[in-house]
């Protein structure tokens, strides 16, 4: 299977989301990346955008729903948020929309800053594999893959996908 090439996305993802907006009357709205491979899909629409501005970063492994189960990542780090949540327009970007539960996560952390006016949610792929109600409102591209594949995001620069394959267990 060929993957998409991030590079190749990022234009027509970052014409829809002024657009998108523009159409919504959103003047300014904060990006906030989930790490990692939101926030560098975040920085690459920034510029993309030519938009000079802090960068929010979300790590919700806190926020997981399988985080007893799973355990806590080594790599843990806290979120940042250099504005205000309350009242602002954001958007919410993520690489990879797979089960909907990372997007969850992060939505109940945002809450916990405040209530944000809207969430504007951006993804660079969907699996498809959606186990909760949740789309991108700008989205790069749909993949179907086998049970048994993932598609990792490389980076930060310069963007890169790569599919694996789970081994059997």
């Amino acid at each position: 299977m060929a993957l998409p090439n991030p590079a190749e996305l990022l234009p027509r993802m970052a014409d829809e989301l002024r657009q998108l907006l523009h159409a919504h009357g959103i003047e300014q709205a904060h990006f906030i990346g989930i790490r990692t491979g939101g926030v560098w899909v975040a920085e690459a629409l920034l510029a993309e955008l030519g938009l000079e501005q802090p960068l929010g970063t979300l790590d919700v492994s806190f926020y997981r729903d399988d985080f007893t189960q799973n355990g806590l990542h080594p790599q843990v780090r806290p979120s940042e948020l250099p504005f205000e949540i309350d009242g602002q327009h954001l958007v919410l970007i993520d690489d990879v929309l797979m089960s909907g539960r990372t997007i969850r996560a992060a939505l109940n952390e945002l809450f916990d800053y405040g209530r944000p006016a809207s969430v504007i949610l951006v993804s660079l792929l969907d699996l498809n594999a959606h186990e909760l109600p949740i789309q991108a409102d700008v989205l790069g591209a749909t993949l179907a893959l086998a049970p048994n594949e993932r598609v990792k995001l490389l980076g930060p620069t310069p963007l890169a996908l790569e599919l694996q394959t789970l081994s059997a267990s």
